[in-house]
């Protein structure tokens, strides 16, 4: 663990908005004096953080615990891309809780591509006292999951904390989130993966209140920076400066927002910045393409080559060729990320590293793909992806996944996902439709973006015959099949080890009625996922099922109580809201349909039967009814969610749908003599 101090030493100016404040800069040279970068920016006022904390009105705050009382960020863009970050924040301390969880300053880096500095720590006590901590700054290893590939924290520990008291934090940062492979010289590793280009993604949203947040960016005019605010509107100053341009964004006095689960992520709702130099997306994926191609990524070993022969022979269209490659390595590369040193990031690793070691991220599965799809004869490329958020138009690095792009003989592109389809029937997970993405391409590229896959390709089917006797005890049989991504999650019950496979698929029955007594359960060969689709039946019994007397019978179809439940997320959306303000998401596009024929006691008399649901809509659809007819009772259900992503005005209708699967749930049927 490396340790450093932090200490106040100068008085100086600083544009951040702060200023005359006694701040530990322990300023390093940089390409540009610390002066020039000071001229660059220009004068700012020169408001204290005593006089910003004694406009803080905190009654304006009652139910926050922190306030974020100013936020600047002051960019220095160089030639080559490399950019000097500088951060000032001031925060307020509202309450106990406030005081306890605001206990460290961190900030978070990969040393093979940033370099960061917390520079200074100042505490103002409620009582006027002012505490520079003199604290040392630690430097370790952040926590890490599946990817371990050397991201650190630096950290400096506060202390106690009261309410009115506030912190004032001081930052350093240059570099970026990605590494490249780049030359000897000791700066290179913080210069952008596109030499010469700047970016940036600044969200104005916040889980606390922030007064004020200013972002100041000067970048050489004949970059021609682009930028667009989304999601609302900011100040925008632009003063131009000998050969630069200074761009000065400002937002004020916002507020966090309370959303509902599955809403949109905060990026696609809220307020951001997005910045770029690169004039378009074609420019961007010919120089994802080069920077691979010229590396040697993609190029298939002897080894590779004769594994693909091998895999190939029982190929007999080009469908078949391309779906036994995609699932190969979807199934035969572990999800493991482990730190290669220099070539993390946009450089996928080279095909020898990845078939020797089988593991590795969504990088390396693609390009092991892209390599075997190539050693078996076809045009394949690598694509960037964003899953959970949307792309927007300024070419700005919007990515956190990476694909495969192969083209077809017909000279289409289709998409493929070795990560996201172990053991899943599909080449291209369709919970990635309407997700955008740019491929690496060597004329270019423009955004694309995954179409809606029908939800009949994603069909979740149960049929039942069941019987109720005199005793009110229940038998009957289950049949459910599945397609595309609720044949994945119907496929949830064998995962893990195999001995645990019967417990699972006892456990859907069990978890619902603990005195069922199961007869039999049998399904597919989850071996031969490939050739067909999931399959899975249950013959049960269940005593004490139906409430049964000499007056009437009570009684709920088995099927329209949520068996196999957790195939359908739909029903764990909280629907007790009319309307949502923003967007929303559901796990997939979903075609549910349910049948049951129910045999009782001959002598009863339709008495309280659920009246017939319908919905009708191009999107979402509900069908849900009842029909009695000696001593039958034949329950049928077909719900059908159209998208993976809705509008805020689709959610009247799927509630709808919700609420009318929930009534046939907890409403039974009623049968008198």
């Amino acid at each position: 663990m490396g340790e450093s101090r932090i200490s106040c030493q100068i008085e100086i100016f600083l544009p951040l908005q702060l200023q005359y404040n006694t701040l530990n800069m322990n300023f390093k040279p940089l390409t540009l004096s610390f002066f020039a970068f000071l001229l660059l920016f220009g004068a700012a006022s020169a408001q204290t953080s005593q006089e910003r904390l004694a406009a803080v009105k905190d009654a304006q705050f009652n139910n926050y615990d922190i306030v974020t009382v100013f936020d600047s960020t002051d960019v220095l863009m160089e030639e080559s891309g490399l950019s000097h970050v500088y951060g000032h924040k001031l925060y307020k301390i509202l309450t106990l809780a406030g005081g306890r969880d605001f206990n460290t300053v961190k900030m978070d880096y990969d040393p093979l591509s940033a370099y960061v500095e917390i520079r200074s720590v100042v505490v103002y006590r409620k009582n006027g006292d002012v505490d520079t901590l003199d604290a040392p700054v630690l430097d370790y290893p952040a926590p890490a999951y599946m990817i371990y590939w050397g991201a650190r924290q630096k950290m400096v520990a506060i202390g106690r904390l009261d309410p009115g008291d506030a912190v004032e934090v001081t930052t350093y940062k240059k570099g970026f989130t990605y590494a490249l492979l780049q030359g000897d010289d000791p700066d290179a590793k913080y210069i952008p993966p596109m030499r010469g280009h700047f970016y940036d993604i600044v969200p104005f949203w916040s889980d606390q209140p922030v007064m004020e947040k200013v972002y100041r960016v000067s970048v050489l005019t004949a970059k021609n920076l682009r930028y667009a605010v989304y999601h609302g509107t900011l100040k925008v100053d632009t003063r131009e400066d000998a050969n630069r341009t200074i761009y000065t964004f400002t937002q004020k006095n916002y507020f966090p927002i309370s959303v509902p689960a599955n809403t949109l992520a905060n990026n696609d709702i809220q307020t951001k910045l997005l910045l770029s130099t690169a004039q378009n997306w074609e420019a961007k994926s010919t120089w994802f393409y080069g920077v691979n191609e010229d590396y040697g990524s993609f190029v298939p070993t002897d080894e590779v080559k004769q594994k693909v022969n091998e895999l190939l022979k029982k190929a007999k269209t080009e469908n078949d060729s391309i779906s036994i490659l995609t699932h190969w390595v979807a199934d035969n590369m572990r999800y493991s990320g482990i730190s290669m040193g220099e070539g993390e990031g946009f450089t996928l690793h080279k095909c020898e590293m990845n078939y020797t070691d089988r593991c590795g991220v969504c990088k390396d599965k693609a390009g092991m793909l892209i390599a075997m799809l190539r050693a078996a004869g076809f045009k394949a490329y690598a694509a960037m992806t964003m899953a959970g958020e949307r792309i927007d138009d300024i070419p700005a690095d919007q990515f956190n996944h990476c694909v495969t792009v192969v083209q077809r003989r017909n000279g289409n592109y289709q998409l493929l996902d070795p990560t996201w389809v172990p053991g899943v029937r599909e080449l291209w997970s369709s919970a990635e439709q309407q997700q955008n993405y740019l491929m690496g391409l060597p004329q270019g590229a423009k955004l694309g973006l995954t179409p809606v896959s029908k939800a009949e390709n994603h069909y979740i089917r149960m049929e039942a015959k069941t019987k109720v006797n005199k005793k009110g005890t229940l038998t009957g049989t289950v049949t459910i099949t599945a397609e595309g991504q609720s044949d994945r999650s119907v496929r949830g019950v064998f995962h893990g080890n195999r001995l645990e496979w019967q417990d699972n698929l006892e456990y859907q029955l069990y978890s619902l009625y603990p005195n069922a007594k199961l007869k039999s359960v049998k399904h597919t060969d989850e071996d031969t996922y490939l050739e067909h689709p999931v399959k899975i039946t249950y013959k049960f019994a269940i005593p004490n099922y139906a409430t049964v007397s000499d007056k009437e019978l009570v009684v709920t179809p088995f099927l329209a109580k949520g068996f196999y439940k957790f195939t359908m997320p739909h029903l764990r959306y909280d629907v007790s809201q009319e309307k949502r303000d923003y967007p929303f998401k559901d796990r997939c596009s979903r075609l549910v349909q349910i049948s049951e024929t129910m045999t009782v006691p001959t002598g009863y008399t339709s008495a309280q039967v659920p009246n017939d649901r319908n919905l009708q809509g191009e999107v979402v659809s509900f069908q849900g009814n009842y029909k009695l007819e000696n001593s039958k009772i034949e329950f049928k259900e077909n719900i059908r969610l159209g998208k993976r992503v809705y509008e805020a005005a689709d959610w009247p209708a799927f509630r709808q749908a919700v609420q009318n699967q929930q009534f046939f749930m907890d409403t039974p049927v009623i049968l008198m003599r």
